[in-house]
């Protein structure tokens, strides 16, 4: 079955900015390639008992196995070893990509405490879109009484498109909260 936000965009966001931007047909437009989320650990990357909890957390969250990241080089003054375990990453495509765009946007933003909006300068020159979470609780598929300690997240959305202003009024359309008073 598709996801409801995959026909949203295919039916009815697609084909509005093409009239707003002109585009020649519908595959010139933005649109969402992947979603790269990732959880940094650090030093409590060397735990076992940790590790597998943020990786049960962040499977239930995504709904796929997150991949251990490792350290590329020793670094004395951050204490980290080459080859040691600093944290976890999930790439999500396709249909879990829209069913996680879906619940992030109705179910898991809203939840955050005194939220204000997204900030509108997490574009790179590409139209990639990246901002953190400071809490994994936020979602509701992370059991609150199992969590020991408050982790944050990284989510990066990458978006093929011509510049940041188009990914950007695709993310608008897909009821992304931004912050207005930044400006874009």
């Amino acid at each position: 079955m598709e996801p409801r936000l995959k026909s949203l965009i295919t039916n009815e966001i697609n084909p509005s900015l093409k009239e707003k931007f002109g585009y020649k047909n519908m595959y010139m437009g933005p649109r969402i390639e992947k979603i790269v989320l990732n959880m940094g650990l650090g030093l409590d990357g060397n735990d076992t008992k940790i590790l597998t909890s943020c990786m049960e957390d962040l499977a239930n969250l995504t709904g796929q196995k997150p991949v251990i990241t490792k350290f590329r080089k020793s670094i004395a003054n951050f204490k980290t070893r080459k080859n040691t375990n600093s944290g976890l990453k999930v790439t999500l495509r396709k249909n879990k990509m829209y069913e996680f765009i879906d619940r992030l946007v109705n179910i898991a933003l809203p939840r955050i405490k005194d939220f204000r909006g997204l900030s509108s300068n997490g574009f790179d020159k590409f139209g990639n879109y990246t901002f953190g979470i400071k809490e994994q609780i936020i979602f509701p598929e992370v059991n609150f009484d199992k969590i020991d300690k408050v982790r944050g997240l990284d989510i990066t959305i990458v978006i093929k498109s011509i510049n940041r202003k188009h990914s950007y009024e695709l993310l608008k359309k897909l009821n992304f909260p931004f912050n207005e008073s930044r400006g874009n």
